[in-house]
């Protein structure tokens, strides 16, 4: 089994800065790609950030330049940056990462999720 527990939000005004978490434990072989999307109220989710080897990253064009995606491989632990947080920004947080267990299973695995809140 693996798990991944994400935590760090909460509410923030704009302007302000959040660091999420995101630990995966379990039975991990590797840790492959890890990825934060976001799903606010009446939207679908989105791909907020992603990488697969911490030093190249994608963002959404919304984020691009506040936000920004790293990684502890000896941690299990996914981080994501938030700083000049914007109202537009308030989504529930959702850690995804692609996982190999100890039984050479891949599967992409979700956090529980993480409520940001940017107030104006």
């Amino acid at each position: 089994q693996v798990q991944l527990a994400e935590s760090g939000g909460g509410l923030v005004q704009a302007g302000g800065s959040l660091r999420l978490s995101c630990v995966a434990s379990g039975s991990i072989f590797r840790i492959n790609a890890v990825g934060w999307y976001r799903q606010a109220p009446g939207k679908q989710r989105e791909l907020v950030a992603a990488t697969i080897s911490g030093s190249n990253a994608n963002y959404a064009d919304s984020v691009k330049g506040r936000f920004t995606i790293s990684r502890d491989n000896a941690k299990n632990t996914v981080y994501l940056q938030m700083n000049s947080l914007k109202p537009e920004d308030t989504a529930v947080y959702y850690c995804n990462a692609r996982i190999t267990t100890s039984f050479i299973q891949t599967n992409d695995y979700w956090g529980q999720g993480t409520q940001v809140t940017v107030s104006s």
